[in-house]
């Protein structure tokens, strides 16, 4: 009788701990998500190890960079020629012809160029400033913005001093780790070196590449692989080709208008604003700061055609250019991107700026599947039932 009492116990007793512990979702989340942490702990005390891994990718990995960006940029080009009948091969080699003919230009042309207003504007950066603040300071000298004007003058000195700071912060830095100018140096010239090797092997036999990767995949996760993989390529692509592509035209835009007004610095401003540009919604506004500033100095006149080619840019750029090249591809919120790009900004630098948006879309996907994939195996999600009224259904015909 005891036994048969002890039994029951220990049976309702495992039921229990079945019931509330092992058949709990929540439990299971919360020792996976434990389990997980643990790990990132353990990594992060034997981070030593992968020291040799990181000086491989210290080296290695800028022309791999280097080459994937290429990669992405030139691909389709040679599919289309492949299509037209055009070995890949040939087509290969009439794409790199095309890139050594355009770097030689570059050094020869545009460089010097760049180079020339470059120093320029250096040299004249100090003047163009102070004729700004004297424009401003004659605007203010009225008795309705003479309190502005004291606090102008607090924040024009406070901008000097933390100007000058920094100054001083960079020139240190750059002497005291003038050793390891060589050490980069030697990085850019191997890049250089293995990035166009690097770039004909992926032009040639990248397209393989999903085949022999499927096969260190188990067979049974393969298929989702092969679609998460897919997926991600596609938004990688498309953000690296569509931002380059965008970049450019804003570029040629700028160097168009700003060559027809007459602006100073014609060539390096529309290269800055190209390459600032790369920044989404930011790097517009973050370029359009010193070519105000130039305007300015030059003439009202000047300032007002500055205005007018700007306007016409954005409404070509936002119109025209982004829809037909960038698209909805990505699908991300213009605040999400911002939240992003502050984020990624203030953990990484200047690498986060640029990076930060493909590096989210490519988590997105991840994400995205890990969850379909959860609402197929818990079957919470079973019902599609939504008691909130979808976002198209004006406030007029909500139902209350």
């Amino acid at each position: 009788m005891e036994q048969e009492k002890d039994k029951v116990s220990v049976k309702s007793a495992a039921t229990w701990f079945w019931k509330w512990f092992l058949n709990n979702k929540v439990v299971t989340i919360l020792l996976v998500s434990l389990l997980v942490l643990l790990n990132l702990l353990v990594f992060s005390k034997i981070t030593y190890l992968f020291n040799p891994i990181k000086g491989f990718f210290s080296v290695i990995g800028l022309p791999i960079l280097m080459a994937g960006i290429l990669f992405y940029l030139v691909n389709p080009l040679i599919d289309w020629m492949e299509k037209k009948k055009i070995p890949r091969i040939a087509g290969i080699a009439i794409v790199f012809m095309i890139i050594i003919g355009l770097v030689v230009w570059g050094i020869i042309i545009l460089i010097p160029i760049i180079r020339e207003q470059t120093m320029s504007l250096i040299e004249n950066w100090p003047n163009y400033w102070d004729k700004v603040i004297a424009q401003f300071d004659n605007l203010l000298r009225s008795n309705i913005f003479s309190q502005l004007q004291v606090q102008l003058t607090d924040v024009n000195q406070s901008i000097i001093k933390s100007i000058s700071e920094q100054a001083n912060s960079v020139v240190n830095s750059t002497f005291s780790g003038i050793g390891s100018v060589l050490g980069t140096m030697t990085n850019i010239v191997i890049a250089l070196i293995t990035m166009p090797i690097i770039l004909f092997f992926l032009l040639k036999d990248g397209r393989n590449l999903p085949y022999y990767t499927m096969k260190l995949i188990p067979t049974r996760m393969r298929l989702s692989t092969y679609n998460l993989l897919k997926e991600i390529n596609t938004q990688i692509s498309q953000y690296i080709r569509g931002q380059l592509l965008v970049a450019f035209f804003v570029a040629l835009m700028f160097w168009i208008g700003f060559a027809i007004i007459g602006l100073e610095y014609a060539v390096l401003l529309a290269i800055l604003a190209g390459v600032l540009n790369l920044v989404p919604y930011l790097g517009s506004f973050l370029a359009i700061i010193p070519i105000l500033i130039i305007a300015l100095v030059s003439s009202p006149g000047m300032l007002v055609k500055v205005i007018i080619v700007f306007a016409i840019e954005q409404t070509l750029e936002g119109r025209l250019i982004q829809p037909l090249i960038l698209g909805s591809n990505l699908k991300i919120h213009p605040v999400t991107i911002i939240v992003v790009l502050l984020t990624a900004g203030k953990l990484f630098g200047i690498p986060g700026v640029i990076l930060g948006i493909p590096a989210y879309a490519v988590m997105k996907v991840i994400f995205e599947h890990l969850f379909i994939r959860y609402q197929t195996y818990s079957g919470l999600y079973e019902q599609d039932y939504n008691p909130a009224p979808k976002p198209s259904t004006p406030i007029g015909k909500r139902k209350k």
